[in-house]
């Protein structure tokens, strides 16, 4: 995830830059899809120990991989 954190410093006017801009997204949609997935093959009553309802799976695995970087 360290090119996720540089995707500021790159220039997205150069041919690399909208590379590491294709390769942050492509990053990040994978960790969404990873979170969901893992997420969503936890029991109610593991979810609920963790806080959660099946209801929020989405917005917890969307937050974890666009917000917090």
């Amino acid at each position: 995830m360290a090119a996720a954190h540089q995707i500021s410093a790159v220039s997205v006017a150069s041919p690399a830059g909208i590379l590491d801009a294709l390769m942050v997204k492509f990053t990040r949609y994978r960790m969404y899809r990873k979170t969901v997935s893992e997420l969503s093959a936890l029991s109610g009553h593991d979810l609920a120990d963790l806080g959660l309802h099946r209801s929020e799976i989405q917005r917890v695995a969307y937050q974890a991989a666009y917000e917090n970087n």
